[in-house]
């Protein structure tokens, strides 16, 4: 995958999600089909960090409950770095373990970085601590 596209009010979404958790790292979850988000779920963090997050097992099933019955896949997880840069820490290149599934093309991580007065959003793959960059597109729908 080389682009992610994400509808303007769920880019909005998840923004918000993340400086309402600020200082700590917020999580979530982006869902859709192919490389089309149509779907966000937000996540809480266990840890409650300002360096890590963990999302709570029963959130994620119901996530996955909810996936299975709306037909759709997930397609990237997002966090924030409150005082650092929008791309992956160390940390994230260790547990970055999702690797999508096949019939969904490459796992995308998204990092929201809080450090500057505007939020900055980054999207990524990450692969056995390679890592690319993708190209978010923020979309306008009737919806925004």
């Amino acid at each position: 995958m080389n682009q992610l596209i994400i509808p303007k009010h769920i880019y909005d979404e998840m923004i918000a999600h993340c400086r309402a958790g600020y200082p700590d790292e917020a999580c979530g979850i982006l869902a859709g089909s192919g490389n089309e988000i149509t779907k966000i779920y937000r996540m809480a963090n266990s840890e409650s960090s300002p360096v890590s997050y963990m999302m709570d097992p029963s959130e994620q099933a119901a996530v996955n409950r909810d996936l299975r019955a709306n037909s759709l896949a997930m397609i990237s997880i997002f966090h924030s770095h409150p005082s650092s840069a929008a791309y992956p820490s160390q940390k994230d290149r260790e547990l970055a373990l999702w690797d999508g599934e096949p019939a969904h093309g490459d796992a995308v991580y998204v990092i929201v970085s809080l450090c500057e007065e505007q939020p900055v959003a980054k999207a990524f793959s990450i692969k056995s601590e390679e890592i690319r960059a993708i190209e978010i597109a923020v979309k306008q729908t009737p919806a925004d």
